[in-house]
């Protein structure tokens, strides 16, 4: 109560002395047009983490070599198995080479929450020095995310967030990806019709939010009628069977398909396979329907990049890089701008004898997807290139 009152006599004193209130830490700190386009309430998730870093003056246990865990929460997918594909195959050799890393242990739950939290617990009593966790529940993880903050190992979390304060998060800001998502649907089916919309992972942060945006876009629509949802599981089989089952009980017309990416490819198999014309869907970045699309130009007008699996997961290496080296992120929570591009931007990446049987991704690259050194530095207090760090 007392350090409320020294708080409240602080902001006060501050407001009578400048005639203007006392700024925040964490969200007020960084650039103006950032924090207005993706953290003012009217676009961010309301549970979305944005209060000031646990880790603003933290320091590690001990200096490099670290050894990281990675507590996966799911491994039966294309994104997540690109996301392995760069960490093993770039990341973790380069960050070697820098002698910066000694290991990363690796783990899996299958999407069991008592599993993965088990599974934490175990990588801290281990030894390792941070953990990164992807796509996971926003509270069930809480815990053991304190836990390992109490033995002096900081927790962060890429695609989707966690609600503890022990957590630093990064991602895309989904709200807002989601509504761009709905609004495209909306304008490509010239502003009426009926829209089946496949969600990801329900119960998980990125899902729901992504969701939220989703409906919010297409509410703006009048004429748009939202007809059928499914859970798609972010996995091209899973979204392929659901989407089929609903197409035969579903015969009424259906104008366009809203699929949260990582499952575009088994929505596009299930409606060629159904007989029906075909209507636009959502594309992200797996190549098989990008190859579609690059096959057939007029199929839809644009696609938008939410999540680029080795560059989302590049994108939280290089924040825990920093904060394991003493910068400072100044806010919990580090968002990004969803990315929108044409037919053009595909035939730069997709060549024109590509298989629309490919399972894997097109990344838009680091310095688009905020591991921009000029962009992360936003967020930390003390930034620097982490490459460039002395033992």
């Amino acid at each position: 109560m007392k350090s409320l009152r020294r708080l409240a006599a602080f902001c006060a004193a501050t407001l009578l002395i400048t005639g203007m209130p006392a700024q925040a830490a964490g969200l007020d700190e960084i650039d103006p047009e950032v924090a207005k386009r993706l953290y003012s309430k009217e676009v961010l998730d309301p549970a979305q983490p944005i209060g000031p870093s646990a880790y603003r003056d933290w320091k590690p246990k001990k200096g490099p070599p670290w050894t990281i865990g990675y507590a996966s929460s799911y491994a039966g997918n294309t994104w997540r198995a690109a996301a392995m594909d760069r960490l093993q195959n770039e990341i973790i050799p380069k960050w070697k080479k820098l002698g910066l890393i000694k290991e990363v242990i690796i783990t899996q739950s299958n999407l069991k929450d008592a599993t993965q939290i088990q599974q934490m617990r175990q990588l801290v009593d281990q030894g390792v020095d941070a953990i990164i966790v992807c796509c996971s529940n926003p509270t069930a993880l809480n815990q053991s995310v304190k836990y390992a903050y109490d033995k002096g190992v900081p927790t962060f979390s890429f695609t989707g967030y966690l609600t503890s304060p022990y957590a630093v998060n990064s991602s895309v800001n989904y709200q807002v990806a989601g509504r761009d998502l709905g609004l495209w649907m909306g304008n490509e089916i010239g502003k009426k019709g009926n829209v089946l919309v496949v969600q990801g992972i329900p119960g998980t942060s990125g899902s729901d939010s992504q969701d939220r945006g989703i409906k919010s876009g297409l509410a703006t629509f009048p004429n748009v009628k939202i007809v059928g949802d499914v859970a798609g599981m972010w996995t091209d089989q899973v979204a392929q069977a659901e989407v089929q089952k609903w197409l035969a009980t579903n015969p009424g017309q259906l104008d366009g398909i809203i699929v949260q990416s990582a499952a575009e490819l088994g929505v596009l198999r299930a409606l060629q396979q159904s007989g029906r014309k075909m209507i636009p869907i959502t594309i992200g970045g797996e190549v098989g329907a990008l190859c579609y699309w690059r096959k057939n130009e007029k199929y839809v007008s644009s696609a938008i990049h939410v999540w680029p699996p080795g560059d989302d997961i590049e994108l939280t290496w290089n924040i825990m890089m920093r904060t394991l080296q003493g910068q400072g992120p100044k806010m919990q929570s580090v968002l990004v701008d969803p990315i929108k591009f044409n037919i053009d931007d595909v035939k730069k990446v997709v060549p024109a004898d590509c298989s629309q049987d490919s399972d894997k991704w097109v990344n838009v690259g680091t310095n688009k997807w905020g591991s921009n050194p000029a962009y992360l530095d936003k967020f930390f207090l003390r930034p620097a290139d982490p490459e460039k760090f002395k033992r």
